[in-house]
């Protein structure tokens, strides 16, 4: 018997069924089933399709990573990504970098609530980000570690915000980001470096009489030459922010200067923002098609959602696959100039 609704769903030729079986799987396939459900799960199982895809090709992944992730507890899955080369290049906050570093010096961060007394917390020196506390203390001998770290630098030289990251790693454990990319090879770009307690710290040594000059538009080019290099691109964005305009701007320079390659070939990003009030934290990839800045054809899923939530899930199920990279991307950096390669 025949059943016509008037309404056929054509999708590729094939209809999916939204409903997931109820049964025993792992986190791999739980994610991978999601990506047939609607709204927002599907979004999400989507995101791991696309996120395999560019592991299967010659793709440099860039990641953004905006918004108090660190703090919320997300650090270790960042550094997996770094550490097993499912991501080529972070651009961060300041301020997850510098509570990065604060877990690889041992100040650690503890749940806590966000309805506690902030006056009290004040007195006791803890300093609150919603429902996570750490202690005020703690974190002001992490700026004096950043400037006692600038003391030591040339005040001779220009400096990216990778260098000194890269510096930085060197002596931090593999379970920090910062520590994870040096091990990996993998550069990090801190776009706004004085908006965080590294300007802090920075600035605790300028007053003590040592200038380290950071060259801001050092790191514009840095990161443009990748993308300039790179056989194609990709971009996963945890929340929006500087990180993700600073990534997605390299594809406007690289027009302007004739090196475009039409864009981004994948784009991923796990927000809660909204595109309808206009910010770049919620605009989607197809506004940035308007821009060049993505490719019309890309392969490309917005999960919009809580990213303590979606990229935990997305980061083990990615783990639990075992999905391994056909090549990543190798950096030979020289002064004014990179080689890149893919292995």
């Amino acid at each position: 018997m025949e059943h016509n609704h008037g309404h056929d769903l054509i999708c590729n030729g094939e209809q999916t069924r939204t409903t997931i079986p109820m049964k025993d799987r792992g986190v791999a396939e739980l994610v991978g089933d999601m990506g047939r459900m609607g709204f927002q799960g599907g979004q999400l199982g989507t995101s791991l399709r696309v996120w395999e895809r560019m592991m299967d090709e010659d793709v440099t992944i860039f990641l953004g990573l905006a918004g108090a992730m660190v703090p919320a507890g997300l650090g270790e899955f960042i550094a997996y990504l770094l550490r097993e080369r499912k991501v080529d290049c972070l651009v961060s906050t300041g301020a997850n970098l510098f509570h990065d570093l604060c877990e690889g010096l041992g100040i650690i961060h503890f749940r806590g609530s966000c309805c506690t007394d902030d006056a009290y917390l004040n007195e006791c020196k803890i300093d609150r980000i919603y429902d996570v506390f750490v202690s005020e203390i703690e974190l002001h001998k992490a700026d004096n570690y950043i400037s006692d770290f600038v003391k030591g630098l040339d005040q001779d030289r220009r400096y990216s915000s990778r260098e000194l990251m890269e510096m930085v790693g060197k002596g931090l454990p593999d379970t920090t980001i910062l520590g994870a990319a040096y091990k990996a090879g993998v550069p990090i770009f801190v776009p706004a470096l004085g908006d965080s307690s590294w300007g802090i710290g920075m600035v605790i040594a300028l007053r003590e009489g040592c200038r380290v000059l950071v060259d801001q538009i050092k790191d514009v080019d840095e990161i443009t030459r990748i993308v300039e290099r790179s056989a194609q691109t990709g971009v996963i964005y945890i929340g929006g922010g500087v990180p993700k305009n600073f990534i997605q701007q390299t594809e406007v320079i690289a027009e302007l200067i004739g090196n475009y390659s039409g864009g981004h070939s994948y784009a991923i990003q796990y927000t809660a923002d909204s595109p309808h009030w206009g910010g770049l934290s919620g605009c989607t990839f197809e506004e940035a098609v308007s821009w060049g800045k993505v490719k019309k054809e890309a392969s490309k899923v917005q999960v919009f959602s809580d990213a303590t939530i979606t990229v935990p899930l997305v980061v083990q199920a990615l783990q639990a696959s075992g999905h391994r990279r056909k090549s990543y991307p190798v950096y030979n950096w020289r002064e004014g100039d990179l080689e890149l390669n893919y292995r």
